[in-house]
């Protein structure tokens, strides 16, 4: 659907963690009522109708990823379609909308929704360093045994610079503590030099945004889908003991529990 450029332009300033909801509800109403383009008028007057009616949108969490169902373009090698639809399930189960009726004092807002992103691939476009957890995709290259034909190909796709040949070695060195494991650097090796090791996801726990911004801190390790499933339930498990009247989980994430749950997943 067509948006002039004031339409769009409105729809810019929605606060960007319910903006996709209301474009998608604006366009809805414009087509409803037999129109091709989306106009300021109409952004306005969704817009009042969605704030309006704020507490009845809310479900108690929001869960999102980067291209939705289409998928990431630069996906680290792994599928999370199955991922965000078992974490959508298993959040439903948790009845976190009922747990924040209790907890809220008055109305519910969007802010006090638990909120969970899945990106495929380290360039996060949705956000994961600032939500209550962020899930990475993850492909870890390492040194396989055929020979490298010294060609740079792995140097030149790796924006980390964490790839450099050793011609006396005969082949690439991967650095550790630079390599974002997003596996561009497998695809592209002409002789299989550089393999595919181990595929899954990074978690990263308690980001926000607001007065007092913090960015998430990163669980050390790979983990399956089953071991992902598992951290979500613990951290939602964390929220809802200690949570008192709604507190974004950044707040309720302590030090200690963060220990904790690194030392449950250590082997992941």
């Amino acid at each position: 659907m067509e948006w002039t450029k004031e339409a769009a332009a409105a729809i810019k300033k929605v606060p960007f963690f319910v903006r996709k909801r209301v474009r998608t509800r604006v366009e809805n109403e414009a087509q409803a009522a037999g129109k091709q383009t989306v106009t300021l008028a109409d952004v306005r007057a969704t817009q009042a109708r969605y704030l309006s009616q704020m507490s009845s949108e809310i479900k108690g969490y929001q869960i999102d990823a980067c291209f939705g169902p289409s998928g990431c373009p630069n996906r680290a090698n792994t599928r999370s379609d199955k991922l965000l639809e078992r974490i959508e399930a298993l959040l439903q189960a948790e009845d976190l909308l009922g747990f924040l009726q209790q907890k809220v004092p008055g109305d519910l807002k969007f802010h006090h929704e638990f909120r969970i992103t899945l990106a495929d691939c380290p360039n996060a476009c949705s956000q994961p360093q600032i939500r209550d957890i962020g899930i990475i995709g993850a492909c870890v290259p390492i040194r396989a045994e055929e020979d490298c034909a010294l060609c740079e190909a792995c140097v030149e796709a790796c924006k980390e610079e964490a790839i450099r040949l050793d011609r006396e070695r005969g082949g690439p060195i991967i650095a550790d503590t630079r390599c974002l494991n997003c596996g561009q650097c497998i695809p592209v090796c002409p002789t299989g030099t550089i393999a595919e090791g181990r595929t899954g996801f990074r978690v990263q726990l308690g980001g926000k945004l607001g007065r007092h911004p913090q960015l998430a801190k990163e669980l050390p390790g790979i983990y399956n889908e089953k071991q992902v499933l598992q951290i979500v339930k613990d951290c939602v498990d964390l929220y809802k003991k200690h949570s008192r009247h709604g507190e974004r989980f950044a707040h309720i994430l302590q030090p200690r529990h963060f220990r904790s749950l690194a030392e449950r997943y250590k082997c992941g």
